[in-house]
């Protein structure tokens, strides 16, 4: 009953500490939910446990472990190991309770098992999270290109964006040979990098790897993110596009480093069956504090109304890609966005100071 008790304990001042931190820091209310159904999902667990017996069995003035420290239990350099060592405490409090429980009740010790499992979930969607903010941070416009749908051309093209200020560059070819789209994802790689701009290449984390992109972009019927990262690694960039709240979510679970939410409009490089709208971008950006990009159909004349509805990042094409001047468009989308977020001191996905 000692064992039970200091476990639940520190168990919950873990969960407490986590949830201060993706409340009060990320902001994020999808993920403060998350744990705070956790928070109650362990008190839940532990009906079956009388808490007259646990209290009897507490002695917190001649347990040895209050006497004994480490230097390092002492030592937080800033926000991030405070996460770690407090999701550490939690996982290693929840497996201490399912042993333990099960000497008790079977069933007990399973749902402590399933808690602890949700815990490593959490724990890497809090920390992506917060890691794609500080990756992100001040970007806001994203163009895509399609070779066959540039007014100028693709290289003019491309060059003309980065000069206009574009900070992420997608390659997105659905119909050429192969060869060809590695090569053309050699040379964005080579301009990006110049102009110090990202590169992602959409749908193909191979053609990704082979031309050292910074990131690929998959879609709801591509591959998963989690075969995306065994071919990529660990450290690129991975996006994924969706549709519905609930998409959203699972990106965030699966580990995406950002999301797309579209199409938001009618657009002029691709066809959909259906438009998600500006609900959806404002329904997402309210709870979830992942980056995300909203994406379709946006150009000079709806920008306005997609900012208004929550985004503070936009994904373009047509709006670059087919005007007669590349660099003037991407200037004048950039002029708009970084307007706004001035005007209205945008607070929704920021990084946090660690």
């Amino acid at each position: 009953m000692r064992i039970l008790d200091a476990s639940s304990n520190r168990a919950r001042e873990g969960l407490r500490v986590l949830e201060d931190f993706v409340r009060l820091t990320l902001d994020d209310p999808y993920l403060t939910q998350q744990l705070k159904e956790l928070r109650h999902r362990l008190t839940a667990a532990f009906s079956c446990i009388p808490d007259q017996p646990l209290l009897a069995s507490r002695e917190t003035q001649r347990d040895v472990g209050t006497r004994s420290s480490t230097a390092s239990e002492w030592s937080r350099s800033d926000l991030t190991e405070v996460v770690r060592a407090n999701f550490k405490r939690l996982q290693e409090s929840l497996r201490s309770l399912e042993e333990y429980g099960k000497d008790r009740d079977i069933q007990f010790a399973q749902q402590l098992e399933q808690l602890r499992y949700e815990s490593y979930t959490l724990e890497r969607a809090i920390w992506t999270t917060g890691q794609s903010q500080t990756r992100l941070s001040g970007i806001q416009l994203y163009v895509l290109v399609t070779s066959d749908q540039t007014s100028q051309g693709f290289e003019s093209t491309v060059k003309a964006a980065l000069k206009g200020g574009a900070q992420i560059i997608q390659l997105r070819e659905k119909n050429l040979p192969d060869r060809i789209i590695l090569e053309q994802a050699r040379k964005i790689r080579k301009w990006t990098h110049d102009a110090n701009a990202i590169f992602i290449m959409n749908d193909r984390p191979d053609i990704a790897l082979l031309a050292q992109a910074d990131g690929v972009h998959i879609g709801q019927d591509e591959l998963t993110v989690k075969d995306t990262r065994v071919v990529v690694g660990p450290s690129k960039l991975i996006g994924v596009s969706t549709h519905s709240l609930v998409q959203a979510q699972q990106a965030v679970r699966d580990g995406a480093d950002y999301i797309g939410i579209g199409p938001v409009f009618p657009s002029k490089t691709k066809a959909f069956d259906n438009y998600v709208g500006l609900s959806l971008v404002r329904e997402i950006t309210r709870s979830i504090r992942l980056p995300s990009f909203a994406i379709g159909g946006i150009d000079h004349g709806n920008i306005g109304q997609v900012l208004e509805s929550g985004a503070s990042r936009v994904a373009v094409s047509a709006a670059v890609c087919q005007t007669e001047n590349p660099h003037d468009a991407t200037c004048s989308l950039r002029k708009t966005l970084h307007a706004f977020s001035n005007h209205h001191g945008d607070q929704r996905q920021t990084a946090p100071t660690s």
